[in-house]
């Protein structure tokens, strides 16, 4: 039976133009209108097809996350549900828990994923033709792998974050790391190394603490941070949520922020612009939409497999001395 994505395509348009045209909204132009109806009648499409159709078809988009840190990726969700509500299309949010029962081209017709909980050798064995992925935490270049990657581009803001703290008098760096896999970690410690040492300025590897992306982490990194008595001038974290538990630990300690510590962030959560925590805003609505925008061209078959990737912001804040 004939789909909405079939009469899209064949009257060179978007899903959401037909079901406008469909739902007699306003916002089609008459010769659109005509051309989709004319096709629609041709075909013996209407509405209650759609819905029987639809019954039979996944017309559903798999969202994977990792278990922690919900609140992060709420604004993802939001883009992500947005365009495929624009598109005529479902969407099941689930962790890596529960995804691989719905990795099947019958559940769903495609997913996107965030979760280092997932491997790359997995990832590369569902990726086919008629299974697109969106990775949205690191690149994979596999050529067996339909797998396309929308990701935040974390060096070169981190290279500004820390060229501007070294304008700032900033001298001596330490940085809790996220986890040592991921790719947002390994960009976000080059930038920092490889800025400082344009400055002429050494990173001791000893200054690196080891972290999770949870709070907690942070918080411990940090206390190991006061036990070495070398406090830096700044305290760069690879996440808000490490840095607020790194400012948790220092003022526990009696150690002020920024006055004896300034501290960094990256994400800008809402958390970090109440808390007023200088960090990095990446645009995580825009991320989501851009993931499903790539995803169903994928799914169209109209899409390549160069890296998108999303240019970030510094937010200055009061955890650093303006």
């Amino acid at each position: 039976m004939i789909g909405l994505k079939d009469i899209a395509k064949l009257a060179n348009v978007s899903v959401s133009t037909v079901s406008n045209v469909l739902n007699g909204r306003k916002n089609v132009g008459p010769e659109t209108r005509e051309r989709v109806l004319r096709i629609c009648a041709e075909h013996g499409y209407s509405k209650e097809s759609g819905k029987q159709a639809k019954s039979s078809q996944a017309n559903a988009i798999a969202f994977i996350f990792s278990d922690f840190d919900r609140d992060f990726y709420l604004k993802i969700i939001q883009g992500i549900s947005d365009y495929l509500n624009e598109n005529g299309y479902d969407l099941i949010v689930c962790t890596s828990k529960s995804s691989k029962n719905l990795m099947k081209r019958d559940v769903v017709n495609g997913c996107i994923s965030l979760d280092s909980n997932m491997t790359d050798d997995y990832l590369i064995s569902i990726a086919r033709p008629e299974f697109p992925i969106v990775l949205m935490d690191r690149v994979i270049e596999h050529p067996a792998a339909n797998a396309k990657s929308v990701i935040v581009d974390n060096y070169p803001v981190m290279c500004e974050l820390v060229q501007a703290l070294i304008g700032k008098g900033y001298k001596r760096f330490a940085y809790i790391g996220g986890l040592d896999f991921t790719l947002d970690n390994k960009e976000r410690f080059a930038g920092l190394t490889d800025t400082l040492a344009r400055n002429g300025i050494a990173f001791d590897r000893r200054s690196y603490f080891h972290g999770n992306y949870r709070e907690n982490s942070g918080y411990q990194a940090a206390k190991i941070l006061i036990l070495s008595n070398a406090l830096p001038d700044v305290l760069v974290c690879a996440n808000d949520n490490m840095a607020f538990g790194a400012i948790k630990a220092l003022e526990e300690n009696n150690i002020k922020v920024p006055e004896d510590v300034a501290v960094t962030g990256f994400d800008d959560s809402d958390a970090a612009a109440m808390a007023g925590l200088t960090t990095i805003s990446i645009p995580r609505y825009e991320s989501g939409y851009l993931a499903a925008k790539e995803l169903l061209q994928m799914i169209d078959g109209t899409a390549d497999k160069e890296p998108f990737k999303l240019s970030a912001t510094i937010k200055w804040r009061r955890t650093v001395k303006m």
